[in-house]
């Protein structure tokens, strides 16, 4: 499961370079549905995600009116070919509040801050057990399904092309224990192997840094290529919301920003869990 053509996310990639594109040309979607001799629910209809298979010749007909060409134009072609079909992450879509597995295949680069909780990208499969578990919401019958679908979605991290991520994680979370003492330090370890991936960077917010600009809740910011804008993910244990407003998606980035602020190097962050998984040992 490497390719990262999903055609789910491409489709509302698009449509959000679509709506982002029109703002830009300063033209209202009434203004350009007139334009286009399309009613004016079309264009609203396009830029919600509404649609399924994507024409292209409507594409470029939108681009012809927010006068995109070049790269951008090609790029945004492309990605109307690559919208349709469905992808292999279908078998796993009971499973998933949204399409955060197709958002993590598609993006460019992923930055993410955890609280209370190893990101899921980062988990090993022991460790995501006994986070279903200590949910008491997933059936013990579907947590090997969870669990399978977890250690497939960090694939991404081993595609050529796949996203870099950062991963900014609270200390409270490297020392609440998860299933038991083996199983968290076994955790640790990994994480701390993790740290070592090219693409992947992993810096720890102290204890003692107090409160900071995070402390309301985990969140995962996801970048595209250009012009396509960027989405905010905030999950809880029973949906995801996605933030797609420009104005939303960087309040996140300032809070990301400011929290990575707080948080140790890569250096002491990678020092600090090696000292809490040596605590773990006997």
């Amino acid at each position: 499961m490497t390719d990262r053509h999903i055609p789910e996310v491409r489709r509302r990639r698009l449509s959000a370079a679509l709506r982002k594109l029109r703002a830009e040309s300063g033209k209202t979607s009434a203004e350009a549905a007139k334009k286009m001799g399309w009613s004016a629910g079309k264009i609203t209809w396009i830029e919600r995600n509404e649609w399924k298979r994507p024409r292209r010749n409507e594409v470029e007909a939108l681009l012809d009116l927010y006068g995109v060409d070049g790269d951008e134009r090609d790029h945004l072609l492309s990605l109307s070919e690559e919208a349709r079909g469905r992808s292999d992450w279908h078998q796993y879509q009971d499973l998933f509040p949204g399409n955060l597995p197709e958002l993590e295949a598609e993006a460019t680069r992923i930055r993410s801050y955890e609280a209370l909780l190893i990101p899921g990208l980062l988990q090993t499969p022991e460790y995501a057990a006994a986070v279903f578990r200590g949910g008491q919401i997933v059936p013990e019958a579907d947590i090997e399904r969870k669990v399978e679908s977890r250690m497939a979605r960090r694939r991404v991290l081993d595609v050529p092309n796949g996203p870099y991520l950062s991963a900014v994680i609270d200390e409270a979370a490297l020392r609440k224990i998860a299933g038991s003492r083996k199983v968290m330090r076994e955790q640790l370890r990994f994480l701390a192997g993790m740290a070592a991936h090219y693409k992947v960077t992993v810096l720890v917010v102290p204890n003692e840094a107090g409160t900071h600009a995070a402390v309301s809740g985990a969140f995962s910011l996801f970048d595209f290529p250009r012009p396509e804008p960027g989405i905010v993910s905030l999950s809880n244990a029973v949906e995801s919301l996605y933030g797609e407003d420009s104005g939303y998606v960087e309040r996140y980035r300032l809070i990301y920003d400011a929290v990575q602020g707080t948080a140790l190097s890569a250096e002491q962050s990678l020092t600090l869990i090696n000292a809490i998984a040596d605590d773990l040992t006997g």
